[in-house]
């Protein structure tokens, strides 16, 4: 009996000694990309338990205290900022795709219909909102003091000839304001999630050379464990670039 047990287990891929990975990870499309490789990691003896956020901090938070595993929903210059302001020694593990940064509106058309005293709406914390005042300097809606200072604040900004005001807000927030404010820039995991479409609703967008690759983060102690470097190949293998240009048709590109 026990023999036909093992043989059964070995025969359906999995391992009575699974290792187990908790992963943190915002909606659309990290969670999405997680679930879908979770049957071949299954396979190769991890057990993949995707936990769903809806912030940025949370994610850092718990796998810096050992609650998580690991957390897949950042960009390096995010986690950069946020080690070094919260002393935290969390580590990338692997670039996996880059979501453009896009800015919508509803009441215009065009960058150039805003009016002016236009209210606009970008991410608070200091990555995400420097990251959308560089969209607007390229797009020469603004003048930025340093066109490459992706901790730009609205402080920087020299020139302003339509008297844009500026509303910081968190970006989980950013879509349900969308109808209050002339603009808003928004991450695109969260304009996903608000059936937006990047690549046909926002009025203008991040190249696919944006420098903001989402990456797989980790703790120093378990960072190059085994069952971190299976789940670190898998996000990068053939199957999942498919995935992501199939499910998100540009809105999404695989950074590998």
């Amino acid at each position: 009996m026990k023999a036909l047990i093992a043989a059964t287990l070995l025969l359906t891929g999995f391992s009575a000694h699974a290792e187990k990975l908790s992963v943190a990870a915002t909606a659309v499309p990290h969670a999405e990309i997680l679930e879908h490789i979770k049957p071949k990691l299954a396979e190769q003896g991890v057990e993949l338990d995707v936990k769903v956020f809806t912030d940025y901090v949370q994610p850092n938070i718990q796998v810096n205290e050992g609650r998580l595993d690991a957390n897949f929903f950042q960009h390096k210059p995010y986690l950069d900022e946020f080690n070094e302001g919260r002393g935290t020694d969390l580590a990338s593990v692997v670039g996996v795709h880059i979501e453009p940064f896009g800015a919508y509106s509803r009441k215009v058309e065009s960058l150039d219909e805003l009016p002016q005293g236009a209210t606009v709406a970008i991410p608070n914390d200091v990555t995400n909102g420097g990251r959308a005042l560089l969209l607007l300097h390229k797009e020469g809606v603004i003048t930025l003091d340093d066109g490459d200072n992706i901790l730009a604040t609205p402080r920087n900004v020299t020139e302003n000839p339509k008297n844009l005001k500026f509303y910081e807000l968190e970006a989980a927030t950013l879509p349900r304001v969308l109808g209050q404010v002339e603009l808003a820039l928004i991450n695109t995991n969260y304009a996903l999630d608000a059936d937006l479409n990047p690549t046909e609703d926002a009025l203008a967008i991040e190249g696919s050379d944006s420098p903001y690759v989402n990456i797989l983060v980790a703790r120093p102690d378990n960072k190059d464990s085994a069952a971190m470097k299976k789940l670190a190949d898998a996000l990068t293998s053939d199957d999942v670039r498919k995935f992501i240009e199939k499910q998100y048709e540009g809105a999404v590109v695989p950074a590998f």
